[in-house]
């Protein structure tokens, strides 16, 4: 899970970059970076940490250029060390700059391509510096040397697309020349594009989630099809083409459960209606099959879960309270790399009000149960406050298969639900009662916001994977590298930058 941004405007684009990648932090909290361009000239400052702590003013005040592409990481291959920041960067052909939100799921194969058939280096073990050498060398190939244009670019995506499987949602800048943008064919990963029409002219914005649009005060205009490619130049023209031969939109269900804002549109489906959508369904659950339990109150999970909590209190004319407090300077548990570090940040992260659980049967309300660590450690929480029983509702299905679409749930050994029955994970995380979501119902969630939608990926659900490509083998070497504490064994690469037209480095001390 990764967050990316692009933008053409009319005038510098460095603070937009950076206030966008603020309000995309919650897509990834390992690393941050910003490219701007101003004709042939790259300007970029990366490093490992929050928005707010890698960039300073000196490092604004270098970000020149009226566009520009920013990222948000949180590793799922590769490592977690500075040189895989992104964007990453090419000085052949043309100079290119990429960021990436997703992940390659045939990777290793065209890191050997790369090296042994179209002759380029690939410097780290980052997926998304493949897919950059992948998009240069199908630009080098559309182009023949020659003057670039957007049927080249246009060509070089569907070259792309014939290349490289998995999910990817990608920005990237030309030099002198663009900002360009396309999705896979799946549209597994969301991308939105959106407009503000200025005294100047047009500027034109693509992101991860449209509430960077609305707090960057663009339209938003609509999504990225999957498929489709998208280029701006730098006068602000736009072109679009649909660059894949059997395109279908099967967006990650997961990006609804958990991974996108509630005010967030995608694929013109509300996330936040979703999640009332979702608690509706699971207070019919409850009143079909769990009517027997003595609730006194619902309590949500802060922060993700509240609208389905709340949506299903009012479905069953049941009290809603909020009984947790968030420390909001604590980062999301769940992308935090390490077991050990999960869980003492669980406590930091949460702390109970005592009045709300104290002799009473509490309903605990999560968006979902992945290691169930977190859950383990909120049930004993209520336990300790009080709390007579605890019932714990999950708004989506069992979590038990790993996601191997730029998702971190590596290994089914880590997964609480894989190899255990409902009543085994219920004993496991010491609650009284365990309520699931149906993926049906889950999957109806979502389509009530949008019926053109028929297929989804719900692989971290039930073992399908939309691209077709995944099986044992592949699961059982990627639980291998990117299980907790693989990406800390692996040595960081260090990093060159091999062109005088690239300004700053992502190695430099922060002051």
């Amino acid at each position: 899970m990764c967050g990316i941004i692009g933008v053409v405007g009319k005038n510098p684009v460095n603070q937009l970059l950076y206030d966008g990648l603020l309000v995309l932090q919650h897509r990834g909290q390992d690393a941050a970076g910003i490219v701007t361009c101003d004709g042939n000239t790259f300007f970029m400052h990366k490093n490992n940490g929050l928005v707010q702590d890698v960039f300073r003013t000196r490092h604004m005040r270098s970000l020149i250029g009226n566009a520009g592409i920013a990222h948000v990481r949180y590793p799922t291959a590769g490592s977690s060390s500075a040189a895989e920041a992104q964007p990453f960067y090419v000085n052949s052909p043309f100079g290119i700059v990429l960021g990436h939100n997703g992940n390659l799921t045939n990777s290793a194969q065209l890191k050997q391509e790369m090296f042994r058939q179209d002759l380029r280096h690939i410097n780290t073990n980052s997926d998304s510096e493949v897919l950059l050498n992948v998009l240069a060398h199908e630009i080098e190939t559309s182009s023949h040397n020659a003057v670039l244009n957007t049927d080249m670019i246009f060509e070089a995506v569907a070259g792309v697309h014939k290349r490289c499987r998995g999910a990817y949602a990608v920005v990237a800048m030309i030099a002198n020349f663009g900002l360009l943008a396309f999705r896979d064919p799946y549209g597994i990963r969301p991308l939105v594009i959106g407009k503000n029409e200025s005294e100047q002219g047009t500027e034109y914005i693509v992101a991860s989630e449209s509430v960077a649009l609305d707090v960057l005060g663009f339209t938003l205009v609509r999504d990225v099809a999957p498929g489709e490619a998208i280029f701006i130049d730098l006068d602000g023209n736009f072109f679009s083409r649909q660059c894949a031969e059997s395109p279908q939109l099967s967006p990650c269900i997961f990006e609804y459960v958990y991974l996108a804002r509630p005010d967030s549109v995608i694929d013109n489906v509300s996330v936040y209606q979703t999640r009332l959508h979702m608690g509706e369904s699971l207070a019919d659950k409850i009143a079909r099959e769990w009517k027997h339990l003595k609730i006194d109150v619902v309590i949500p999970i802060p922060d993700t879960s509240r609208p389905s909590a709340l949506e299903l209190a009012n479905k069953l004319n049941l009290t809603y309270r909020e009984g947790f407090i968030k420390n909001r300077y604590i980062g999301r548990t769940f992308i935090m790399p390490g077991q050990a570090l999960r869980k003492k940040s669980v406590r930091q992260k949460l702390n109970p009000i005592g009045m709300e659980f104290k002799d009473k049967n509490v309903l605990l309300v999560d968006d979902s149960i992945v290691r169930g660590t977190t859950s383990r450690q909120i049930v004993q929480m209520a336990r300790d406050a009080g709390a007579s029983k605890v019932f714990f509702a999950s708004a989506a299905p069992p979590v038990r298969y790993p996601n191997v679409y730029g998702i971190d749930m590596p290994s089914r050994s880590e997964l609480l639900a894989t190899g255990r029955t409902d009543e085994e994970i219920c004993a496991e995380i010491g609650a009284d009662a365990l309520i699931y979501q149906d993926l049906d119902a889950l999957i109806t969630a979502v389509q009530k916001s949008n019926p053109d939608i028929k297929v989804f990926d719900c692989s971290c659900f039930d073992g399908k994977y939309i691209t077709g490509d995944i099986d044992e083998a592949y699961l059982a070497c990627a639980e291998s590298v990117r299980g907790d504490g693989a990406a800390q064994k692996r040595p960081a690469n260090s990093i060159t930058q091999l062109d005088l037209n690239l300004v700053g480095t992502e190695e430099e001390e922060l002051v």
